[in-house]
């Protein structure tokens, strides 16, 4: 398939807690790099942000290959989000994560999407890229939580 390869990944510092995701587009031999955190999450939750980034990211309708290491991502978004989108979003038990869910089908309308799992940490290059940008803004949430707790004079030593 032509067009964008998208290849993403997540991180969390304990889960939950402070995460990162990170994003790699690659089209016609140019590359974005793009990643960003929360300070309070999963990594499941940052597994499908940094999917629902990239894709936003791009600037029209267009075939895109999706590298993922979320068999969670993957599996929901190929067998089960159809299901949960005709059941008003909800599923027996409740359905973590919705809001995030619900963003990645209006993200995914407009393209032709081809999605393909990934081995995390094998040495694949895309994928080892997108978890390096995934870990630098899971360090980024964790040094901000570490600057506010000696803010407000909670440090121990």
């Amino acid at each position: 398939m032509a067009g964008v390869k998208v290849y993403t990944d997540g991180a969390c510092s304990g889960n939950p807690g402070p995460g990162g995701w990170g994003a790699l587009l690659v089209y016609n031999g140019k590359e974005k790099e793009m990643y960003g955190y929360e300070l309070a999450t999963t990594n499941n939750r940052m597994e499908l942000t940094a999917i629902i980034q990239g894709l936003n990211a791009l600037k029209r309708s267009i075939e895109v290959t999706i590298y993922t290491d979320s068999k969670y991502a993957l599996e929901g978004a190929t067998k089960w989000m159809q299901g949960w989108k005709q059941k008003g979003w909800t599923k027996k038990g409740g359905l973590k994560n919705a809001d995030l869910w619900q963003e990645l089908d209006v993200a995914l309308e407009n393209h032709d999407v081809k999605w393909v799992w990934v081995k995390g940490h094998s040495g694949h290059v895309g994928n080892e890229r997108a978890d390096g940008l995934a870990v630098k803004g899971s360090e980024q949430a964790q040094l901000i939580l570490k600057e506010n707790k000696e803010v407000n004079g909670e440090q121990t030593i």
